[in-house]
């Protein structure tokens, strides 16, 4: 078994807290992505549960066994790093093999592990060339076959794609999670880009300023975000919040900027009450009526239209699969049915609907 199970942990340099007691449980055999903006301690949460940053209280648990206060050799772990940390001066076999070398493990067992975990990622050509003459997605496969020969309990990778342009992320994406759904072991995987969480993971743990905010799966998360914080943080482009206050005539409605969108009732609002409305780009459709916007930029990605608009003093974007041949200042119409309105609190930014 190797489920990770973290209970109160909490992290100080000195008298700066930045991991502020918080739980998370961690199944055997799941893909969990940290996700949050720089400086949110996600990374230190993955250094803490590797053994690499000590534990100011709290504790960590791998696998039904307490790990706070063994060393990272100890902790049956393998953590892929975001500058590769290859040796140079050795090959990329070599370099697959050195931990097990360090062992003191057989030499027939070593290239069994060796040749095993080259064919999965796709090396056997590669395992007499040094690093220099890798590429960047090569190099970062070399990383992840020096984790997989040690065939930990749990692998921990630490923003391993963010050095690789656009396209190698994409396919180096997929086969992380290929190699998941091959080897079943559980992965904890830090990032800040929320687009690799939720393409990536089972489970998401929303961080902001050492709390988490939300847990749950990229859906859940995208579908039934529990503040402001995380609806604006998954999803790309992110949900257009727009403050309002609370109408109640023939129906629930929120006015914002003198223009009522209709919502699904809330029990508990009372009129005039100040809220923040968020819908998605996707769910904004063209109308004849309803909320008057004003085209500031067009943004044509080939399957989709981007719409950046001004509606009154605030900022909205608009997702089509339509083309469309708008252009800057030109005045359109926008509708969005009820369904798809969040309402958050205007004071806390928690859920209200």
């Amino acid at each position: 078994m190797a489920e990770v199970t973290i209970r109160e942990i909490r992290k100080n340099y000195g008298a700066l807290e930045v991991l502020h007691g918080f739980d998370v449980d961690i199944a055997d055999g799941e893909f969990v992505v940290l996700v949050g903006p720089s400086g949110c301690g996600k990374s230190t949460l993955l250094r803490m549960i590797a053994g690499l940053e000590a534990i100011t209280s709290g504790t960590i648990q791998l696998g039904g066994r307490v790990v706070n206060n063994l060393p990272p050799a100890e902790r049956d772990i393998a953590m892929v790093f975001q500058n590769y940390a290859l040796y140079p001066h050795k090959t990329v076999a070599a370099n697959m093999a050195f931990s097990l070398r360090m062992r003191g493990m057989d030499k027939k067992e070593i290239k069994s592990r060796v040749d095993n975990a080259a064919g999965i990622l796709g090396l056997e050509p590669y395992l007499d060339r040094y690093p220099r003459a890798l590429s960047g997605g090569q190099r970062q496969r070399v990383a992840m076959g020096r984790a997989i020969v040690r065939d930990p309990q749990v692998f921990l990778f630490d923003e391993p794609l963010s050095n690789l342009d656009a396209k190698l992320r994409v396919q180096m994406r997929s086969e992380i999670r290929a190699l998941h759904q091959r080897l079943r072991t559980t992965m904890v995987y830090v990032t800040h880009d929320q687009v690799e969480a939720m393409t990536m993971a089972d489970k998401i743990v929303v961080m902001q300023d050492g709390y988490i905010e939300q847990i749950g799966s990229p859906l859940e998360l995208y579908d039934f975000p529990v503040n402001r914080f995380v609806a604006s943080f998954i999803g790309s482009p992110s949900m257009n919040l727009l403050d309002g206050v609370v109408r109640r005539g023939d129906g629930f409605e929120v006015e914002v900027n003198g223009v009522r969108i209709a919502c699904r009732d809330i029990d508990g609002l009372d009129e005039g009450q100040n809220v923040t409305l968020g819908v998605r780009p996707e769910h904004l459709e063209i109308s004849d009526s309803g909320i008057g916007a004003t085209v500031s930029l067009v943004e044509p990605t080939g399957a989709e239209t981007h719409v950046i608009m001004k509606f009154g003093d605030q900022d909205i974007v608009a997702v089509f699969k339509e083309r469309h041949n708008f252009k800057p200042g030109q005045e359109i119409f926008l509708s969005v049915k009820p369904e798809f309105v969040h309402i958050f609190d205007g004071e806390s930014g928690n859920r209200l609907s």
